[in-house]
């Protein structure tokens, strides 16, 4: 027996062998806590940007919040403010997550003062380090009047009162430059009433301290108006000439045509002015996150149009286009790789959106 040679296997060491098993158990269920990788690094919350309440772009923000907070891992919570131009820069340095904002102020904000100026006045504050996560709806605004105001279209408001300045949604200001442009007026067209903000205007055109301002279409606050004291949208100009016009005054803009009955205030077929919305992030942003918050979109946006019509225009065909005016965040750019919807002409364009900010 003393000279039997020593067998090789569990049976020599039972106990050392048990302490194996063990440890590659724990090893095992570690690495599956770890992977995937993202989900160990995502914060408990993020924060996204808005516009007041009742502006479209808090519905807008509203919405994706609750979408992304049921499919992701994280909550997203509406943090609005008084406009746009005052969370922009915090988009741009990352102490604001997420945000919803205009393609035109995004472009504008993007390019910065030095590069864009709009009839001698300087646009948002810079914000090189914006980046786009997803393209959304279709943002369209037009013209607001009393629904007994003499005014026919656009082209009657020479010397009339009309909303301007909006200090604190500059976005504002430019939807109005572009509507007034269809028209080939000027603010020096009109008499100026200050607003700092949309629901501002739209209380001045309430209370008759207005003849017109801006609204979006269907938003809260025209409709909270139309029960008040009954508004109207009033017609721009879409003819082609109107349509060169603004596109002078407002690069990027549209100026689709709404059907009577189909919104709120639209008594009748009305020209608007429309830009794209933008979920927009900052350069800086955690790849992770970026990747989780439009995941959880991507793949719940049928969820997204039962909550307000202007996210049926919300759509994954949307999403990457090569007109855009902002870069994409890298991890969205891969995103879209990986669900094959991101072309070579998509690379192009971003390297030249780069290049203005490198």
């Amino acid at each position: 027996m003393k000279n039997e040679p020593k067998k090789r296997g569990y049976n020599m060491h039972p106990q050392r062998n048990v302490i194996s098993f063990l440890i590659a158990v724990h090893l095992a269920a570690v690495l599956l806590l770890v992977g995937p990788v993202h989900a160990q690094q995502l914060p408990r919350g993020v924060t996204i940007g808005s516009n007041p309440l009742g502006t479209t772009f808090y519905v807008a923000a509203s919405g994706l919040s609750k979408v992304v907070t049921e499919a992701a891992r994280l909550q997203m919570v509406v943090q609005p403010y008084t406009g746009s131009s005052t969370f922009l820069p915090l988009l741009n340095t990352g102490e604001l997550d997420f945000g919803v904002v205009n393609g035109v102020e995004a472009l504008l904000s993007y390019q910065g003062p030095a590069r864009f100026q709009i009839a001698g006045r300087n646009p948002l504050p810079h914000a090189p380090n914006i980046r786009l996560v997803m393209r959304g709806a279709l943002l369209i605004g037009g013209l607001l009047v009393k629904k007994d105001s003499p005014l026919k279209s656009v082209h009657d408001l020479k010397g009339k009162r009309v909303t301007g300045e909006y200090p604190a949604q500059l976005a504002a200001w430019y939807v109005l430059t572009g509507l007034l442009a269809t028209g080939g007026l000027r603010w020096s067209d009109v008499r100026v009433i200050p607003v700092p903000g949309v629901n501002e205007g739209i209380d001045a055109l309430v209370q008759g301290r207005a003849d017109v301002t801006s609204g979006a279409l269907n938003a809260a606050k025209t409709r909270e108006a139309d029960a008040a004291v009954g508004v109207r949208h009033l017609s721009a100009d879409c003819s082609p000439e109107g349509y060169k016009r603004v596109q002078k005054a407002i690069p990027g803009m549209n100026v689709p045509k709404i059907k009577a009955g189909t919104a709120v205030a639209v008594i009748e077929d009305t020209c608007m002015v429309a830009a794209d919305m933008y979920l927009s992030t900052g350069k800086a942003a955690a790849d992770q996150v970026v990747a989780s918050v439009l995941k959880a979109i991507w793949d719940n946006v049928e969820k997204l149009p039962p909550l307000h019509p202007l996210f049926k225009d919300w759509t994954r065909e949307r999403a990457v286009d090569l007109d855009v005016a902002i870069p994409y965040h890298p991890a969205a750019m891969q995103f879209y790789k990986e669900r094959g919807v991101w072309s070579a002409k998509m690379d192009e364009a971003q390297r030249k959106l780069l290049a203005v900010n490198p």
